[in-house]
Parts: structure tokens; sequence; C-alpha cells
């Protein structure tokens, strides 16, 4: 089980049972996230070490309920939940970009479910044993604006430069599935809603990415964009009024129903855009043959900053500045900044 900063240790077995409003009365007077966002079933990776253990911070459970960060994750005048994260500090393990980020934790505050149990993921239906997890499917709703994107990047090139991932579907990763070489148990994402915007540009796009599900050295393991509002993540133009502003509300809800992912994005200037996808099948001929059929999976949501300060990859290596100085590096432009009017997970 990964090590993570608890900052509450009590059990609430009985959690999931209680109500919004329960869980508001907990004892803290400033106004928190969970004062009226549902924080029952996540948990939060802030990019610091505020225990200096060399690990990316981690709040979850009875914690989460009273827990803000005046920089990363914080509730606005208009009590709108806010993520924020600069492009240079601690990351997790697997990756090499910063975030605020809330990670769905079915088991809630019962810590006698691992991190890594069945009960705490959920489950396609053509899963063998799909009945053993936490749920088989679910939903993620959000309504959320961008403020603001990584303005300063020595790869502007490179399709994640000034770009923001505001929503996930991450599958678990299993090491002992890809060892026994089942096809699965990779850790890709079938999933990622971005924002990007250029410098200069008046307006960024929406759109969002399909990881092919095959092992980290495979050369066609990589991202499919797939356009929303404006561009997708290789294109440079700007998108003009086809695409959304920063600070312009929009939409996504994610509903995945058997194998099904039903992807629906809505905003009040265009249109509404939606996409089904059979995530027990292979995307292309490139792909793996059942997709992510025998996968588990979480919801992610907030801040996952996609300006890294690494330029060693030849696409994810974006090589944006940073210092590691929130304060600075927010003067400067090199973070990322998203603001949520609306989240439910499962329709709480």
């Amino acid at each position: 089980m990964k090590k993570t900063l608890i900052l509450a240790g009590s059990m609430l077995l009985a959690l999931p049972t209680l109500t919004l409003a329960d869980v508001a009365n907990n004892g803290v007077a400033n106004a928190v996230p969970a004062d009226k966002f549902d924080m029952r079933n996540w948990k939060i990776t802030i990019p610091s070490d505020i225990n200096q253990d060399g690990r990316v911070d981690e709040i979850e459970g009875v914690a989460m309920l009273s827990y803000a960060h005046q920089d990363f994750f914080f509730l606005d005048k208009d009590n709108n939940m806010v993520f924020e994260v600069q492009n240079q500090a601690i990351t997790t393990k697997n990756s090499k970009n910063a975030r605020s980020e809330l990670r769905q934790m079915p088991r809630g505050a019962d810590f006698s479910i691992d991190t890594s149990d069945k009960l705490n993921q959920w489950a396609l239906s053509s899963h063998p044993q799909a009945k053993e997890y936490s749920a088989v499917g679910g939903t993620l709703e959000a309504t959320v604006k961008v403020n603001h994107v990584a303005e300063n990047a020595k790869h502007p090139e490179r399709p994640p430069a000034h770009s923001v991932v505001v929503g996930q579907i991450h599958a678990k990763k299993h090491d002992q599935l890809i060892k026994a070489k089942t096809g699965f148990g990779h850790g890709n994402e079938p999933l990622k809603i971005f924002f990007k915007k250029f410098p200069g540009h008046q307006y960024g796009s929406v759109f969002w990415n399909y990881e092919r599900n095959l092992e980290k050295k495979d050369p066609n393991r990589m991202d499919i964009s797939l356009p929303v509002w404006g561009n997708t993540w290789e294109n440079q133009a700007e998108p003009g009024k086809a695409g959304i502003a920063l600070g312009e509300e929009f939409s996504y809800k994610v509903n995945i129903e058997g194998t099904i992912m039903h992807l629906t994005f809505e905003t009040a200037r265009h249109k509404p855009v939606s996409y089904d996808i059979d995530l027990s099948k292979g995307y292309d001929d490139k792909d793996h043959a059942q997709g992510y059929a025998e996968d588990d999976f979480y919801f992610k949501a907030g801040a996952y900053g996609q300006c890294s300060v690494s330029d060693q990859h030849a696409v994810w290596g974006t090589g944006c500045e940073g210092t590691g100085d929130f304060a600075k590096d927010k003067k400067d432009g090199n973070y990322s900044s998203v603001t949520f009017s609306a989240l439910k997970l499962n329709g709480q």
C-alpha cells in the first residue's frame, strides 16, 4: 500500500451513509472544499512534501472533510473549488508532471480496504471478476473553467505544452499482470480531458485523449487526441471563437455503462459534443484487441499540469519554466489553475 500523508487517523466506517450536510460539520472555522462538495470518496495529491519523506503528499479519509491548502486546494469567494499547481514541484512516482488532483477512493475512510484492492476500484462488465469490484462502471460529472495554463515552454511545439488535464479515467497498474503478459495492468489512461491555450491566443481548445492500452515500451502506446471545441493537442493554430477562452465555463459528463464510455461535453456558446466508446475493444488496429476489457479503474479530477520542466522525452518533455517556489512561479505564469463549480461522483 502506498504511503500517504494522513492528517486524521480516525476511522469512519459508516461514512458512505451520511449526507453532505452531516460531513460539513467538521469543526473547522474557515470554509473548506468539503463544506460545499462531497469529498468522502476522494483523496487529493498536492505538489508538496510537507513531512519531508521524499514522497508527494496525499490527504484522504476523514482528513478530507476539513482539508484545504491556501495555494493548491481551496474555495474561492463564490464557494467554487480551486486547484492550482506550479510546473516545478515534487511529482508522483510514475509521472514527470506536478498536480493538484483528486483520485477516487471508493473505500472512503475504511482503511481495512487496501488502496489496490478490488473494492477500491471499479471495473467494466467485461472483467471476469467484475462483481468483486466496488462497482461496474460509474459516473463523473463536472462544471469547470480553466483560469490559467503554463505560459513559458522551451518546446511549445510538443503536444502537452500550455495544457492542463481536468478529468481522467485511470487504469490501476498491476505488475503481476504485466509480468504474466496478460495484456492488462499497464496503468494506462482511456480518458484524459485537456484544456490547452498558447500564449498570445485569445481562445484555447478542449479535447480528450485515449491512450492505447499497450506496454510502456511498445512504440504504438500513444495518445489519440479527439476534438471537443477548437483543436486537438498537436495543432498549434489559433482556434478562434470555435474554442474556449480562459475563464469560460464548460461541463463534462463521463458515464460508464457495461463496457461503453459515454462522454458528453456542454458549454453556453457551442453545441454539445458526445462520444460513445467501447472500452472492451481496441480503439484501432494498433491498440490491444480487447482494449481495457480486464483492467480496473478510478476517476480523477482537478489540475494535472502538463507543462513538464523536463525536456528529455520527445513527446512529454516540454521543458517548461519553474523554480519550485509557488509564489514566484505563479507571478511568472508558470502554473495551472482550474475552478470547479460542480463535481459529482456517481451522482453525489
